[in-house]
């Protein structure tokens, strides 16, 4: 269970050894009463509260704090500071780095990002026979920024990292055109807007994105990996560049939750505002995507080398994989 508070002045504290949510709704206080073990995280917008013992019981309980921004974007969180692997891993990602091995990870996760995209079209092109000529265009072009990627290699990953971020950057505009374009027509959008949203799609498509990058973040740390330590994405001060490379083949997943809601015209009018700034989520809006998006990663199984495993499950054994090829530790069968 993830228990995300989003209702302004909602405080999380314990009781009786147990999680409780106060939450004042008109006049009247309302109280939801959860155990520490059936919870796996806390997620707090703003204007949400917690207890120093309500933090003592998640840490105890290996149950990480995430502070959301409005638009979903990971904060921070709290977490306890053990490792819980060893460090040879994170030195030998440090290796990694600088080394060839850069490169050949970098080509991995963005062809199967590229490739997701062009799959996820190929999906949609199923029941839309009206568009095959327009889809199959755009199938075929982003294909191709996909070969590019995979073809194009180095020694280092700083000669040729530009001309990935250059694919990459042309199969997203690609594949978000697409995207609008077989949308209905109130819902259709102008290409990626960032932070902040420009219009109810991106901005359902940011938050998203932000509780996927939590999620990333999360599975790094718990296969021994160190979110700060990247081969694509820029080493600034503070920057989580492990978390935005693993992240990649990923994506499409937070892509298809946030579209069917929207092909399926579940987002209302109501469920955004129009800021000076951008578009916002209303509570409403929140409520919907996460559910939606906690059912796609946390419930929902898909088959994954040979077993029927959730999403989450499936980039947690990746994030492994990844760990344990680093040190050249065989994983057993």
């Amino acid at each position: 269970m993830q228990l995300h508070l989003n209702t302004y002045g909602a405080y999380l504290h314990v009781k009786d050894q147990l999680f409780e949510i106060k939450i004042k709704e008109d006049k009247e206080v309302k109280k939801h009463h959860v155990a520490a073990i059936k919870v796996k995280s806390i997620w707090l917008s703003k204007g949400t509260a917690l207890s120093t013992d309500a933090v003592h019981l998640a840490i105890k309980n290996n149950i990480d704090i995430v502070f959301l921004e409005y638009d979903g974007f990971p904060l921070g969180r709290v977490w306890h500071s053990k490792l819980g692997s060893t460090t040879l891993i994170r030195k030998k990602q440090l290796e990694a780095s600088l080394s060839p091995l850069a490169v050949k990870y970098t080509q991995q996760w963005l062809t199967r990002k590229v490739g997701n995209q062009a799959q996820f079209i190929r999906q949609l092109k199923k029941h839309r026979e009206q568009h095959h000529e327009y889809l199959d265009d755009k199938i075929d072009r982003i294909e191709q920024m996909c070969s590019k990627i995979e073809h194009a290699t180095a020694n280092d990953i700083k000669l040729v990292a530009e001309q990935y971020r250059g694919w990459e950057g042309t199969a997203g505009r690609l594949f978000f055109e697409t995207l609008s374009f077989v949308l209905p027509k109130q819902y259709q959008f102008s290409g990626r807007s960032f932070r902040p949203a420009k219009d109810p799609y991106n901005a359902f498509l940011n938050y998203a994105y932000g509780l996927l990058y939590s999620r990333i973040e999360k599975v790094l740390i718990l296969a021994g990996l160190d979110p700060f330590v990247g081969f694509l994405h820029r080493d600034d001060y503070n920057y989580k560049s492990m978390v935005y490379d693993f992240i990649e083949p990923y994506r499409v997943f937070a892509d298809k939750v946030v579209f069917s809601l929207f092909a399926a015209k579940k987002v209302r009018q109501d469920f955004t505002e129009h800021l000076q700034s951008g578009i916002r989520i209303h509570k409403e809006g929140k409520v919907l995507l996460i559910e939606a998006f906690n059912k796609y990663f946390e419930e929902e199984k898909v088959r994954y080398k040979g077993r029927n495993q959730t999403r989450i499950n499936i980039i947690q054994a990746d994030a492994h994989v990844f760990a344990n090829e680093l040190i050249q530790k065989e994983l057993p069968i």
